[in-house]
């Protein structure tokens, strides 16, 4: 919810249930309110229409200050509802989350008709990071950090796009070592709920792959392979499942399922910091300040009427 150029998040919406149970208590007590008491339920009509032309009752009055108990009621429970705005510091809570994006630059993936679609994937992947920093690691016989954490995606995305095979000059497949770069990223950077996007055809995949996914398990990141089919190199490209036991289950892509990609990514770190309550460092409850202004009106329920 957006009001004057403030996101509003309600950290407890659940509490919305009880204000139309306050409006229809406040609508029950004004239509009582204006009744004479108990008489007309206890006196002919006739007797009572006389007594009220005679000035010997009281008729019932509406008046604000009855209504004030529901005003007071409905006030509190939107306090309590935990309306919660970001906080000026939130950007120094950067290191929460990021994306580390560890791309294959050899022949048998940048020589393929199919690399331009890699290419889209890995640009589609930074286009939903939001604030979130990337980082790029490319290899091939190395691997080589061309990035470090960031969030300027929009240069990020310009270096992508322009990966080709003489990009990395060393012959050979060492994926490996590239995820172990991408681990040390997150490490150093204290990332807590952190992604690991690789995108490969499985060239190099052997014990040495797995030994790094775990380690990018262990640090509490979560490891993405987009799984490119080639038919370019020597050896067949691995089939999407050989991925799957990868970190204790890694989530695998194919090459042209863009929109899948994009929307696991788009809200993968999010859901991890809820569930470790690190999402509420992003945000200042200001229900407590609502509390106070929704008490201000009792204070006219103290006030002396006139004799």
């Amino acid at each position: 919810m957006m009001m004057a150029g403030w996101e509003i998040i309600f950290l407890r919406p659940q509490w919305f249930l009880a204000l139309p149970v306050i409006a229809t208590l406040a609508v029950l007590w004004m239509r009582r309110a204006g009744r004479p008491g108990d008489w007309q339920a206890h006196i002919q009509p006739e007797l009572l229409q006389a007594l009220a032309r005679m000035g010997r009752m009281e008729k019932g009055r509406r008046s604000l200050v009855s209504a004030l108990p529901f005003l007071v009621a409905g006030g509190v429970v939107l306090a309590l509802t935990g309306p919660a705005v970001q906080t000026k510091s939130a950007q120094t809570f950067r290191n929460l989350d990021g994306v580390v994006f560890v791309m294959d630059v050899s022949g048998s993936m940048t020589r393929d008709p199919v690399w331009p679609a890699v290419i889209t994937m890995a640009r589609g992947g930074l286009s939903v990071l939001g604030s979130k920093p990337a980082a790029l690691v490319v290899y091939a016989g190395d691997s080589y950090v061309a990035s470090p954490l960031t969030t300027d995606h929009e240069q990020l995305g310009q270096t992508i796009a322009l990966l080709d095979d003489k990009t990395v000059p060393d012959r050979g497949n060492r994926p490996a070592l590239a995820l172990s770069d991408a681990a040390d990223l997150l490490e150093q950077a204290q990332i807590l709920a952190g992604d690991v996007i690789w995108l490969t055809d499985g060239g190099g995949f052997g014990p040495d792959v797995t030994k790094a996914a775990d380690r990018i398990s262990a640090l509490g990141a979560r490891l993405s392979v987009v799984a490119v089919q080639t038919s370019v190199g020597d050896s067949a490209a691995l089939p999407p499942e050989a991925f799957a036991k990868l970190a204790g289950g890694a989530d695998v892509f194919a090459s042209d399922d863009l929109r899948a990609f994009m929307q696991a990514l788009g809200g993968a770190g999010a859901a991890r910091l809820e569930r470790q309550d690190l999402r509420l460092l992003l945000l200042e409850d200001i229900g407590r300040y609502l509390l106070v202004l929704a008490m201000m009106p009792l204070l006219f329920m103290f006030r002396r009427e006139k004799a």
